[in-house]
């Protein structure tokens, strides 16, 4: 569930981008507008303020203005007040492709296992989903134009080859699905690699982006505490390929969650070293 939050993170950044930043020429807009353009940015605004109370995320210290990654303030007269901040500098394309191989691989079963309607629908969404933000972040304008390729240059294709090569030797049955299902735990390990290089070299992370690492890094945290379980109450537990995966998953995180916590008691923006 907090993988599928960090996904409608960045989906919420893309719809925002797409129905906003194209609508105004200036950071800061003030107009009576048509009432299909009201209409959008009003959808905008809820999504965001959803998005705002889901994730726990800070306030302003006025009421009235939610901080989200771009700003809205919507009055509640005709003529509004509109602030937005649309960059996806913070966002790494390379870890999300290679979040897209990882569920491309993993789900490979999606064509010859059926478990419930529920698991195969949520394959799709994943997979889905995640090729779509690539495609975003690749092909739309918008997107494209704010994704700063200049700090986005952690070389993953040697992340991928020694993925690889690892789900040759280490593996539970060799087979071809689960060849590829041990390649898509190792690579799932370390795809949060490029983004984490990528917020160092920029410094200050925004409040949404530093949401959407924090989500990743707890989907595998929380697995953790599954496995424990598991391991306690299942007579036979062999997963320890993803165990020690996740282990190394978590421990990528560390830094981060710490220097997220710092940023949340002193209430300050947060930033990572160099």
């Amino acid at each position: 569930m907090t993988h599928l939050m960090s996904i409608l993170i960045l989906l919420l950044k893309i719809y925002a981008t797409k129905s906003c930043a194209g609508e105004f020429s200036s950071l800061v807009y003030a107009s009576k507008t048509s009432s299909q353009k009201q209409s959008r940015i009003a959808l905008t605004c809820l999504l965001s303020f959803t998005m705002q109370i889901l994730l726990y995320s800070s306030y302003d210290r006025s009421i009235s203005r939610i901080v989200v990654k771009s700003h809205f303030r919507l009055g509640l007269r005709e003529e509004c007040s509109y602030e937005f901040d649309f960059d996806w500098v913070g966002i790494s394309l390379k870890t999300q492709e290679l979040y897209a191989l990882v569920f491309l691989t993993r789900y490979l079963d999606q064509f010859t296992d059926y478990v419930s309607l529920y698991n195969s629908v949520m394959k799709v969404v994943f997979i889905a989903s995640s090729l779509a933000i690539v495609w975003c972040m690749r092909r739309h304008p918008l997107v494209r134009k704010s994704y700063d390729m200049d700090l986005d240059t952690f070389r993953h294709q040697y992340v991928l080859f020694a993925c690889f090569v690892l789900a040759l030797l280490l593996h539970e049955i060799f087979t071809f699905q689960e060849v590829f299902w041990a390649f898509s735990i190792y690579l799932e390990a370390v795809a949060i690699l490029p983004q984490l290089v990528l917020l160092q070299r920029s410094g200050n992370v925004d409040n949404l982006t530093g949401q959407y690492v924090l989500f990743l890094g707890a989907y595998r945290g929380l697995y953790i505490i599954n496995w424990i379980y598991r391991y306690f109450t299942e007579d036979h537990f062999t997963r320890w390929i993803a165990c020690v995966s996740g282990l190394v998953q978590t421990a990528l995180y560390a830094d981060f969650f710490y220097y997220y916590y710092l940023s949340w008691k002193t209430n300050t923006k947060l930033k990572l070293p160099a």
